[in-house]
């Protein structure tokens, strides 16, 4: 796979929706905090602060994409930030689900929070990897 000077397009597409998503998403969550609970049938959080703190992380990782999407393969360590949490927050959901500790109705925000991600962002980081490694970065 050849890697140009000049990343392809369609990465920063894909950071700009992913930074696009994640401010609609937090900002939705810290405004309205019990929206997702109500969706999915769920209890309201007793504590809806700390679930309003989740939403400005997620809108702070939008930032974050919204600025990677300037030159993708420079601000890799940013798109690894955001890759990490896309995976390792299924894996909290399945490790949580599996004690019984979280519902599964929880698990309807995976495909568009996290598994849709997974495929861009890691072809982003193999681009990084592959321009580190042939001394162009």
């Amino acid at each position: 796979m050849a890697i140009t000077q000049t990343p392809p397009r369609w990465m920063a597409r894909w950071l700009i929706a992913a930074g696009i998503y994640n401010l609609l998403w937090g900002g939705l969550t810290v405004l309205y905090p019990a929206w997702l609970f109500r969706m999915t049938g769920l209890s309201e959080p007793t504590y809806p602060f700390i679930w309003q703190c989740v939403g400005m992380i997620v809108g702070v990782y939008g930032v974050g994409y919204l600025a990677a999407a300037k030159d993708p393969i420079r601000h890799w360590p940013i798109v690894l930030v955001g890759f990490l949490g896309k995976i390792f927050g299924p894996l909290g959901y399945a490790i949580g689900l599996a004690r019984g500790e979280v519902p599964a109705g929880f698990g309807v925000t995976l495909p568009t929070n996290d598994l849709i991600w997974w495929v861009p962002f890691g072809m982003i980081l193999w681009a990084a990897f592959v321009r580190h490694r042939a001394g162009t970065a």
